[in-house]
């Protein structure tokens, strides 16, 4: 049990820091986390990732393992994690991603540190597709996920999976990620400044997916149903965003090619200003066939855009009755969700904005998710 006269001493320790959904969702929680009560470090196996100076911006001390990304930890890392615990004396440590999990669990021992907390980000998809996350991790820590105090999921699905993994906590605690308000919000003017880069008429309907290049995310089906979209409603455009959707990608141009969509569809490849463009969509879509917390229905949601979702991972209760819900690999019916929304009066489409962001400030804001992690930690270090 801590001192209450001091801060809860929490040191974050995580695979890397390059631009992801788990480093994005710790600076989250860095940003907003209650300095007074909470002392925060954060030590990475990998940190010479981009989120390493955002991070230490916000007076947060980082440390740098200097393991090679994507490496599995070797024993001489669990050496240089426990002497750093050792120093920093934390009252809980919180693991990120699964070689974290692995590394965080076989040095806290050493260090006698006191309490350990796993965070789950995932579901089955990400681990079938990432050479990052290889089943054999997965079934290493189901052996030990007796030894964590506590795992955080950020999804049910997550949860799900990883509980028929075998994985056995003490405690399981699901903390849906938590997203900014002031950062995703209703914004016209991003409306009409990306419909002018992309050389649109400021009405011009857009639609947009905004997900890495990967097999799972299912961009051609996003193409197939905007075929179909474009046969009833020549005026309609498409947008890509994301990691592998620039028009290099020479897959994904054929498939646009084949089905004469050049002037309809807008690859814009990765972008670092995503609220921007999530916020200047008329609708947002999800064409996944296997997810686990879709950060990117939410986002569009906080910005009140209303979504069309596969029915994959957490998206159904995220969108909750703010948006349409497909099923995979159903371009048909994709297209004719899409339609559906397009095709609603000015009021309906405002109202149905309206209950996106708010169920997003109910059920989702980083206060919600912070507050979630505070009350875990401050619970863990006054336990025995």
């Amino acid at each position: 049990m801590i001192d209450s006269n001091r801060p809860v001493r929490v040191v974050h320790v995580i695979t890397a820091l390059t631009l992801g959904g788990a480093e994005t969702a710790l600076f989250r929680l860095l940003s907003n986390t209650d300095r007074e009560r909470f002392e925060s470090t954060v030590i990475a196996l990998a940190g010479d990732g981009v989120m390493a100076p955002r991070i230490a911006a916000l007076g947060v001390e980082v440390l740098d393992l200097g393991l090679r990304r994507g490496g599995f930890p070797n024993p001489l890392s669990i050496f240089s994690l426990a002497r750093h615990l050792r120093r920093l004396q934390p009252d809980v440590v919180q693991s990120w991603m699964y070689h974290a999990d692995v590394l965080a669990t076989l040095a806290v021992p050493l260090a006698r540190a006191a309490k350990l907390v796993w965070n789950i980000r995932c579901s089955e998809a990400a681990i079938d597709t990432s050479s990052q996350h290889p089943l054999k991790v997965v079934s290493l820590l189901a052996l030990l996920s007796g030894r964590p105090d506590a795992v955080v999921v950020n999804s049910q699905s997550g949860l799900d999976y990883h509980a028929a993994c075998g994985y056995t906590p003490r405690r399981w605690s699901l903390i849906p990620n938590g997203f900014d308000l002031d950062e995703f919000r209703v914004d016209a003017q991003a409306a009409a400044s990306v419909r002018n880069e992309l050389g649109l008429h400021s009405a011009a309907p857009l639609v947009g997916l905004i997900a890495r290049w990967d097999p799972l995310k299912d961009h051609r089906t996003f193409v197939e149903a905007a075929r179909l979209l474009v046969d009833k409603r020549p005026d309609v455009h498409f947008l890509l965003a994301g990691n592998g959707t620039a028009n290099s990608n020479q897959t994904l141009a054929t498939w646009i090619e084949e089905r004469q969509l050049g002037t309809n569809m807008h690859l814009l490849g990765e972008r670092d200003d995503i609220a921007r463009i999530t916020a200047s969509l008329d609708i947002a879509s999800l064409t996944s066939v296997a997810e686990g917390f879709p950060n990117v229905v939410a986002e569009a949601m906080a910005c009140g855009v209303p979504c069309v979702v596969t029915d994959a991972g957490d998206a159904r209760w995220i969108i909750g009755d703010s948006g349409r819900v497909v099923p995979p690999r159903q371009p048909a019916m994709l297209a004719g969700a899409w339609q559906e929304l397009l095709e609603m009066g000015p009021s309906e489409k405002l109202e149905l904005g309206r209950r996106a962001r708010q169920r997003i400030s109910t059920f989702f804001s980083i206060g919600r998710a912070t507050d979630a992690y505070e009350e875990l930690y401050a619970t863990l270090a006054q336990s025995e």
